[in-house]
């Protein structure tokens, strides 16, 4: 047999999941292979959110401004728009501001403003595309796409596993340190490790329950006819034949239509997904279908286990999602984030031997208090009253239409959620040094605080609001210890402690009042995923602090 090629964490599943913790991996100069079985990213869209949280991500990559290029014009509002069909009547509508909006708020934001990297409409197939580009040129990445892992087996220093290149046959063997499945909800990473979903498989409602249909289509003529004095980033036909959104992908002819079967077991068809888009707009228009792709709503499903030895899971290979809210592939890359460091700190030396378990316990609560939010939401999207008067030019009619718009009018929250989006939490994690009650949480608000658990407090550091202003643009690749005010306690016992386990450390100062009253502290020591580790005023307990958030705690 011949000697396997080398590397340190070998990932299953190209996907952004993937390709994230191996851009993550990469920053903290650790190498990795990715394998996907398919030849280039997939080109079919999906989500188009990348939330606050994620754009935070992109902005530590260096790659926020690069992806806010892609999706919708920077002109184009992000409305979510309600109708009974594109050519009558508009139920409601919830306005949102378009990407140049966004950045002028950050322009103007105050200090403490908590959104430095605001929420990006932009779907997952262009971004995905860009990070695959941009992963080929990292010099720790080796991607080996039309590959597919087959097999692999672990044992006390590593893990063994074989491939084979799709087009040719030809087999791969490879010897990592880890194995991360970033393979998808038919993982098979996580089948072979016989770990199982829990949860709820779907949802038995109206709409946004059970089987749908996911069609990419052009439509060359529906921002011309019927949308384009009405522009949004959603649009939604509510009435009493059929329920539809259609999501703009490009601000120009190129959508995302979603519809529900009568049939539950019908497949996907290009005469009834045109039937289906001429009812929303009241007539026969030019479509051009180019893909479909059935799928699952009210799903809320989370791996029982988040690994097992040296063999990892994150994204869709542990929780599921129905699409209410854009939470699945940004709970995604937050567990490539939290993973990531953690994989670089074991192997470089400076992580202890508890660090990779806390992996489980802190992702695992997030995965399902996230994918019970999306499913909430999904029911409320089923509890519309659908008036069989609604499309009346009557009293009745009206009064329906009202009733109706005024219920789809509380749905705000349903693209925001900015307290899923910022407030996710890791209480009670073993390497979260802390003793304090952990803040009430909140799916629609986040309330910044430096408790340990929780996401590190933004705020600006000067005038600016670009690069190298946020104070998440100071922290390093490992921890950052933060010097809160002008009487801020000597760092020398934490830089000691550090030195000793040869965990990197930076010492960032900010020293005036109103940071230290904004964070409640003299100190605050941050992970490198931007989390609050310990908070304080006294550093002669460094060692035993340094010691717990990096898992080398008994």
């Amino acid at each position: 047999m011949s000697t396997p090629n080398q590397t340190r964490v070998a990932i299953a599943g190209g996907g952004p999941v993937g390709l994230m913790l191996a851009l993550f991996l990469d920053r903290h100069g650790v190498k990795s292979v990715v394998f996907n079985s398919e030849t280039t990213t997939r080109w079919h869209p999906k989500g188009s959110t990348h939330n606050s949280r994620s754009m935070e991500h992109h902005r530590r990559l260096g790659l926020a401004d690069s992806i806010r290029a892609f999706g919708l014009p920077a002109d184009h509002p992000t409305d979510v728009a309600y109708f009974t069909r594109f050519n009558a009547y508009e139920l409601a509508r919830l306005t949102m501001p378009s990407s140049t909006e966004k950045m002028r708020a950050v322009a103007a934001s105050s200090r403490f403003d908590q959104t430095p990297e605001p929420i990006h409409r932009g779907n997952q197939m262009y971004v995905e595309r860009f990070l695959f580009d941009y992963a080929r040129t990292r010099p720790n990445i080796t991607l080996r796409f039309d590959h597919e892992v087959t097999s692999f087996d672990q044992d006390k220093d590593g893990v063994t596993l074989a491939a084979i290149h799709l087009s040719d046959g030809r087999n791969e063997n490879w010897r990592a340190d880890y194995l991360v499945g970033c393979d998808g909800g038919r993982s098979f990473v996580r089948r072979t490790l016989g770990i199982r979903y829990a949860g709820e498989d779907t949802l038995q409602q109206d709409y946004f329950g059970g089987r749908m249909f996911s069609t990419y289509l052009r439509a060359p003529t529906l921002y011309r006819d019927f949308l384009g004095n009405r522009r949004a980033f959603q649009y939604w036909a509510v009435n009493p034949q059929l329920r539809t959104t259609i999501i703009a992908l490009d601000g120009k002819d190129e959508f995302l239509f979603w519809m529900k079967p009568k049939d539950p077991s019908a497949e996907p068809g290009d005469d009834t997904v045109k039937r289906a888009v001429a009812l929303c707009t009241g007539a026969d228009i030019p479509v051009e279908i180019i893909g479909h792709a059935p799928w699952t709503a009210g799903v809320a499903l989370y791996a029982d286990a988040f690994g097992e030895g040296r063999v990892l899971l994150a994204g869709d290979a542990v929780h599921l999602f129905t699409p209410t809210g854009g939470f699945g592939m940004n709970t995604g890359i937050e567990d490539a984030a939290n993973l990531a460091w953690k994989l670089a700190a074991t192997l470089q030396g400076w992580g202890g031997a508890g660090l990779l378990e806390s992996y489980e316990a802190e992702r695992k609560p997030i995965a399902i208090r996230n994918t019970n939010a999306a499913r909430e939401l999904a029911k409320s999207i089923g509890d519309v009253n659908v008036s069989p008067v609604m499309e009346e030019a009557s009293d009745a009619g009206a009064s329906a239409r009202a009733e109706v718009g005024a219920y789809l009018a509380t749905f705000g929250e349903e693209f925001a959620s900015i307290g899923v989006q910022l407030g996710a939490r890791y209480d009670g994690s073993p390497i979260i040094a802390s003793e304090e009650a952990a803040p009430q949480d909140s799916f629609d608000r986040y309330v910044p605080t430096s408790v340990p658990g929780g996401r590190a407090p933004h705020l600006w550091m000067g005038d600016g609001r670009g690069t190298g202003d946020s104070l998440f643009d100071h922290f390093g690749t490992g921890f950052t210890l933060l010097r809160l005010g002008k009487t801020a306690p000597d760092a020398s016992d934490f830089r000691n402690a550090a030195k000793s386990r040869n965990i990197p450390l930076r010492l960032v100062d900010v020293p005036d009042a109103e940071a230290r009253d904004f964070y409640g502290c003299d100190l605050a020591l941050i992970r490198p995923d931007q989390h609050v580790a310990w908070r304080g005023s006294d550093a002669t307990k460094a060692e035993d602090v340094m010691a717990q958030v990096s898992g080398a705690a008994s």
